[in-house]
C-alpha cells in the first residue's frame, strides 16, 4: 500500500472526503516525525513505539597496515519502530 492508497482507505473507512483524509494522514505523520526528530518517544498502545536511536561514528583497522582508520560512517540519529502486541498478533494470524 502506498501513500495514496492509504489516503483512499482512510477516506473510505473514516467516511470522509479524500481531501480531509489526505490532510489527516499528513498531519499524523508530520507530528510523529517531528516528535521523533526532537528525541521524543511516540507510543501508540497496541500499534507500536516510534523513537530515535543514537548511532555512534564507526572506525576500523586496516588489514594491510594495522592502523586504525575512520570509516565513512559518521555519528547520526536513526528512527526506529517497535511493533506493539496487537499489531504483531494481527500480522501472525
Amino acid at each position: 500500500m502506498n501513500k495514496q492508497e492509504l489516503i483512499n482507505e482512510v477516506a473510505l473507512v473514516g467516511e470522509m472526503s479524500k481531501k480531509d483524509a489526505d490532510h489527516a494522514v499528513k498531519v499524523v505523520f508530520n507530528v510523529i516525525e517531528t516528535a521523533v526528530a526532537n528525541g521524543e518517544k511516540v507510543q501508540l498502545i497496541g500499534h507500536g513505539t516510534y523513537e530515535s536511536k543514537d548511532i555512534p561514528a564507526k572506525s576500523g583497522v586496516s588489514k594491510l597496515t594495522g592502523v586504525e582508520v575512520p570509516w565513512s560512517t559518521d555519528a547520526c540519529r536513526k528512527p526506529t519502530f517497535k511493533a506493539g502486541k496487537i499489531f504483531l498478533d494481527k500480522c501472525n494470524r
